[in-house]
């Protein structure tokens, strides 16, 4: 791979740069608010990465041209139509229906190149040969980015919780405070256990 290549695949070096800086927070720090930060922050390493997997060069967006889209919605219409005078003959139903069925399809095939002509010109892109992005990872990653922020409330509140109770929202500080008190415990259980009196064996 060349420099050039490389260089190429910028976004990728951020998606790694992201989800390491992140992934270094939260083993490095002990404050519980900088390991959510960085919990968030090795997650949009990941959002980019399946954005980047979807977006293709040269494509554009997955979204039917205008022309095409309104001459397909005009061919609805004309098919509609013309089922619907079908209906109206009586016992001519199945013959005016072929007969409306073959007209009706040469019609959209006349229509449709046409409008594909008239893409063409206004664009100078074959609308046959339309290349689309792939849509999906964009919609994964869309809900994927409203449970992140779900879960991040969650665990805001949670630390809030714990900033009530412990007075602090550094992990070591908790652990120590955990330890005094089951250190404590301790100390009270066995005096209680010298304080009261033994039971005979009978």
């Amino acid at each position: 791979m060349t420099m050039v290549q490389a260089l190429g695949l910028y976004n990728y070096w951020v998606v790694v740069f992201l989800m390491m800086t992140g992934f270094y927070i939260v083993i490095a720090r002990r404050n519980l608010i900088k390991s959510i930060l960085g919990l968030n922050i090795f997650q949009t390493s990941v959002f980019l990465l399946y954005i980047s997997m979807g977006k293709i060069d040269g494509a554009t967006a997955p979204i039917v041209p205008p022309d095409i889209a309104a001459a397909a919605a005009h061919h609805g219409d004309h098919h509609s139509d013309h089922h619907g005078h079908g209906e109206h003959a009586g016992h001519g139903v199945v013959d005016h229906g072929v007969d409306h069925g073959v007209d009706g399809a040469t019609e959209i095939a006349h229509e449709a190149a046409h409008s594909a002509t008239g893409y063409v010109a206004m664009t100078g892109i074959d609308a046959e040969n339309i290349v689309y992005s792939n849509p999906l990872p964009s919609v994964l990653m869309l809900t994927a980015i409203v449970v992140g922020i779900a879960t991040t409330a969650l665990a805001l509140a949670l630390i809030v919780r714990v900033r009530e109770d412990y007075g602090t929202v550094e992990e070591d500080e908790i652990l120590q405070i955990n330890q005094e008190e089951w250190a404590a415990g301790r100390e009270r259980a066995a005096k209680k256990k010298k304080a009261s009196p033994g039971v005979s064996a009978r």
